[in-house]
């Protein structure tokens, strides 16, 4: 057998694709699900629908290609989810990584004089993005919920660990599997990235039992074998990784230096630093890259919370579009963005500002301001926030001459072109965009002998875009994006 089938399990969707012996896609399935809004800046999904949605396309997969060698899943980071042991029932919704609701139990860490201590052992910051603190959220808030974690009746997992749960027997314990990967784990502010193991200090901090964490494998791993009673089908799980981390190996950034940013819901852009764990000074993260034979390989990333869920909004929301494919031409139709600037900080903002309660606002109407302008506004806010993470990067001592992107977004060549103006570099977009999946597929075909070594995979190249922008205007741009984000920062709660 010589296929792959790759989990993609997104922020607003989940896909299954099937990957050839020359990892290329040959088929795929996708299911959206909602999202829930229950409060301001925070955000759920239902674990329930995400399952269905997740079996539903591979079983669409597994009926058009029944031969698959292995599986290989990636999954949206940070976002939380807490089950039965016994059942598999999900206590509560998932909270988010977008989600914000515990801004005030991290504002009081880092009060406490506690950030120093986290940032030195997981490289992350004091922030409710990342998984710690919605734990002990649901621990808290949900009847019961700490007794029974403390009794061992509880399991914790990101995405991946849920569905590796599930796909694996769901609540047979001779058949379930309760583990997750380097990258992810990497992400929950309980796991020291020096020491490769999750960390007794942090886990008292914030007050989370032992008893209720997977075990920690490298990416590429036997973390299980699908049931056959669940999806008609006993196939080895072979590969796992973050979104981020699976983006960066599909697009084959294996070298110190390689640099690349993904367009999805949010917008990630991650360095290679290999063995080294670079400590930023420019509130960026230090996180783990991948792990594969038992070595970690380091990254510096920044993160922007919202991307291509501006676009959504315009869509959802605003009702100002119908399609995302509509937003090229539309920004296209002006000849400048005429002094309006969208800060989109929904949920606040992450690097390299780290503002949980700074909240979105558009600067510049004026009584001739129409759609065209609320969407190119958008869509140039997403190049000014990769701009502010890579001036945070060269501040760091990155030299970044090139910046390789993917993602659904990266398909605007609008964008992507006024990303190369502002950014005053090339920017590449490979052949296939889908390099999520396509990590966690060569995560995957590598450990069960389909592809060669993960590590030597090199992504090829669709379209290069150059910068053609004076620097007068360059300036002028980025100086009306800096005082309109210096106006939504600091907002008192």
């Amino acid at each position: 057998m010589t296929h792959i089938l790759a989990i993609d399990q997104g922020t607003t969707s989940s896909r299954a694709i099937v990957y050839d012996a020359n990892a290329r896609p040959i088929f795929s399935a996708q299911k959206p699900f909602t999202q829930y809004y229950p409060d301001d800046g925070w955000v759920e999904h239902d674990p329930e629908e995400i399952w269905s949605g997740v079996l539903e396309c591979v079983q669409k997969c597994l009926a058009h290609t029944p031969n698959i060698a292995a599986i290989g899943i990636t999954n949206q980071r940070e976002t939380c989810v807490i089950w039965e042991r016994d059942s598999g029932k999900p206590i509560y919704n998932a909270v988010v990584w977008q989600d914000r609701r515990t801004a005030n139990i991290c504002t009081k860490l880092k009060d406490d004089g506690f950030e120093a201590m986290i940032t030195e052992k997981t490289g992350l910051l004091c922030d409710p993005y990342f998984s710690a603190s919605k734990i002990g959220w649901l621990l808290d808030k949900v009847d019961g919920a700490r007794t029974r974690a403390e009794n061992g009746e509880l399991c914790f997992g990101t995405i991946d660990t849920f569905l590796i749960w599930r796909l694996t027997g769901g609540a047979k314990k001779n058949g379930t599997r309760h583990v997750t990967d380097a990258t992810n784990a990497s992400r929950t502010s309980l796991y020291s990235i020096k020491t490769d193991t999750w960390d007794d200090e942090l886990l008292n901090l914030f007050d989370i039992p032992r008893s209720l964490l997977p075990e920690v494998l490298d990416c590429a791993a036997d973390f299980g074998t699908t049931a056959n009673d669940v999806v008609g089908a006993t196939i080895p799980i072979t590969g796992v990784a973050g979104d981020q981390q699976a983006a960066a190996i599909g697009q084959g950034c294996f070298n110190v230096g390689d640099i690349k940013s993904t367009y999805g819901t949010g917008c990630f852009v991650m360095l290679n630093t290999g063995g080294v764990k670079l400590t930023s000074k420019n509130r960026l993260l230090s996180t783990i890259a991948y792990r594969l034979d038992g070595k970690i390989t380091y990254a510096l990333e920044g993160s922007i919370f919202v991307a291509g869920a501006a676009v959504q909004w315009l869509r959802d929301e605003m009702g100002l579009i119908t399609s995302a494919r509509d937003t090229g031409d539309m920004a296209r139709s002006l000849a400048s963005n005429e002094g309006v600037f969208l800060v989109p900080a929904f949920t606040g903002l992450g690097a390299p500002h780290w503002d949980a309660n700074a909240r979105g606002a558009i600067f510049g109407i004026t009584r001739d301001t129409s759609p065209a302008h609320f969407v190119r506004a958008a869509l140039e806010s997403v190049c000014y926030q990769t701009r502010d993470l890579l001036t945070a990067m060269k501040n760091d001592g990155a030299k970044i001459t090139k910046l390789n992107v993917d993602g659904g977004m990266a398909a605007n060549n609008w964008t992507m072109g006024f990303l190369a103006d502002i950014l005053d570099i090339e920017v590449e977009r490979p052949a296939n965009m889908e390099t999520t999946a396509l990590g966690a597929a060569l995560l995957a075909g590598s450990h069960v002998g389909v592809y060669g070594d993960v590590r030597k995979f090199r992504s090829e190249t669709d379209k290069s875009f150059a910068p053609d922008m004076g620097a007068d205007e360059r300036t002028e741009l980025l100086a009306g994006w800096d005082k309109a984000v210096g106006r939504v920062l600091n907002r008192i709660p």
